[in-house]
């Protein structure tokens, strides 16, 4: 079992891609909203955070990510048609060197 979600809320394209993928009956209710929820780990939530540091947990331990990475998200859930997708999608979510440059030896 997942301690942590990601909310995804869905307007009429993203419910119309949810519903082209077969995932219509995973669709819930959330806040008087439409969602789907992708669950994740606790390692994967430390992830979460450190490649999104303004992204805020309620109390049910879900966040929403920001537009371009629900986005990567939601292509990641309709491409496999399924909602656990984090341990793949994680990789192209959390880039660690991001934002970093890039260290060069000095001689």
């Amino acid at each position: 079992m997942s301690d942590y979600f990601i909310n995804i809320f869905l307007d009429g394209d993203k419910l119309q891609q949810i519903e082209d993928a077969g995932l219509a009956d995973q669709i819930q209710e959330i806040a008087g909203k439409k969602a789907i929820q992708v669950a994740f780990s606790k390692k994967e939530q430390k992830k979460i955070c450190k490649g999104f540091p303004d992204s805020t947990f309620d109390d049910s331990n879900a966040c929403v990510l920001p537009e371009e990475a629900e986005k990567t998200l939601l292509d990641f859930v309709t491409e496999n048609k399924r909602l656990d997708v984090m341990k793949f999608a994680i990789s192209k979510l959390y880039n660690p060197l991001a934002g970093k440059s890039l260290r060069t030896k000095v001689h």
